[in-house]
């Protein structure tokens, strides 16, 4: 040290502050290269009519931190949680250190959900699906004005949403106003606020990943649930397992690369559920709880590589 002068520690300082700031600049690029990151959500039905008590602690180990729960005849989880009643309902996800992310309830329709609502505010829950309710099979003009008069209708339910502070997100489901890419970009353009969105399910549209990607792009920030979820050989009538899981990521001929990219682009901020319907519907899509997970679990890996 007695032979280092003072201008040459001043260099190796210098350096040193240089290489650091270089190192801090580049963990900084990574982390932001990196950010981007799957929201997941576990939907109850792919248990099919098993216990709470069973799925939630499977909620972790897919990744997941929440839960959507789905009423019969897809899951039974809602009617559950009725039985047991709020309290130990919210018991039950502390134990598990999950929320509850999610009602799904179709059989009440968008014009009836003023007291799933104010459920789901009390419990913590900030999202309800269900489906769009109107003329079907309308195109142009006729879809235009079909959606704009749906959404209409559901201005004071979107208010009392919002002051729940709950988002409706509508499916594109079959046989729906709300069914295909432009009566989706129609309920964008028409809705009032932000307690309005869509529930984008791929198994429902085209299976062109690129159009998919494209579509995610123009909805953006309207997207409030992504399904992992893709057509396969649909689920409509008995088949083998291995066919019937066509619909999971990565088992298909669905690329999701374009999709997750799509994703990323518009910073997609809301749940992705990765889905499935076996059939016939309130069977677990297999056979133990394990295997559930598992797969689930496989479809997640599958998605996670497409990211970076």
């Amino acid at each position: 040290m007695s032979q280092i002068t003072r201008r040459h520690w001043m260099q190796l300082t210098s350096a040193c502050a240089f290489l650091s700031a270089a190192k801090a600049v580049t963990n900084v690029s990574a982390a932001n290269n990196s950010a981007f990151a799957l929201k997941y959500l576990l939907a109850s039905p792919m248990y099919g009519y098993e216990r709470l008590e069973a799925i939630l602690p499977e909620v972790v180990k897919t990744g997941a931190t929440a839960i959507d729960i789905w009423p019969k005849v897809h899951g039974n989880q809602r009617e559950q949680l009725s039985e047991i009643g709020e309290a130990a309902f919210l018991s039950l996800l502390q134990a598990s250190r999950i929320q509850l992310g999610c009602i799904t309830q179709y059989p009440l329709g968008p014009f009836r959900l003023k007291e799933e609502i104010s459920l789901a505010s009390r419990l913590g829950c900030h999202t309800l699906v269900t489906g769009g309710e109107g003329p079907k099979g309308l195109k142009g003009n006729e879809l235009k004005k079909g959606v704009q008069d749906f959404v209409e209708k559901m201005k004071p339910h979107l208010e009392h949403a919002a002051e729940n502070h709950v988002v409706i997100a509508i499916e594109n489901h079959a046989n729906n106003i709300i069914d295909s890419p432009d009566s989706l970009k129609y309920l964008m353009d028409f809705r009032p606020n932000p307690s309005l969105g869509i529930a984008f399910a791929p198994y429902h549209l085209e299976q062109n990943s690129e159009k998919l990607a494209q579509l995610i792009r123009q909805l953006g920030e309207g997207i409030t649930i992504f399904y992992a979820w893709q057509h396969g050989n649909g689920c409509m009538q008995a088949q083998p397992k291995e066919s019937e899981l066509l619909q999971m990521p990565g088992r298909g001929s669905l690329d999701f690369k374009p999709i997750v990219a799509a994703l990323k682009a518009i910073e997609f901020q809301g749940w992705t559920e990765i889905f499935m319907h076996p059939f016939p519907r309130g069977v677990p899509i297999l056979e133990t709880t394990d295997d559930v997970t598992a797969e689930i679990n496989r479809a997640r890996d599958y998605l996670e590589s497409l990211i970076s």
